[in-house]
């Protein structure tokens, strides 16, 4: 089961790095980024390919958050910044062996390993 890790209260226009660390080998899977708002549905936000590091991002994200492997530390990354209070919200991230673009549709991702998911809170 993956941990993330790194979430909290951030000014908007602030920066945070989200931190997914898994057991195993990382290069087994690839990660997707969910997060889900108060009273909102799950969406996918970022997901990378962890053995040939192809990446997708939604286009709310596009050129603010940043997702990356670090293999020898088993831990992938979700580089977010200019953060907007939109992007306040519970952030999961899950493993499983679907390709990034497929974080479009959480449903696919039904069969993934979830972690517990981590708070940012961003102030406008």
């Amino acid at each position: 089961q993956p941990v993330e890790s790194g979430g909290g209260l951030v000014q908007a226009g602030g920066s945070l790095r989200l931190s997914c660390s898994a057991s195993g080998s990382i290069l087994d899977y690839a990660i997707g980024w969910f997060r889900q708002a108060p009273g909102k549905e799950r969406e996918g936000v970022s997901g990378i390919d962890t053995k040939i590091g192809n990446t997708y991002n939604v286009d709310a994200v596009k050129g603010r958050f940043t997702i990356s492997v670090d293999n020898a530390k088993n831990t992938v990354y979700l580089q977010m910044n200019s953060l907007k209070s939109e992007d306040t919200a519970v952030y999961y991230c899950a493993a499983d062996k679907m390709p990034p673009h497929t974080i479009r549709l959480p449903a696919l991702w039904h069969q993934a390993s979830w972690g517990q998911g981590t708070l940012v809170t961003v102030s406008s």
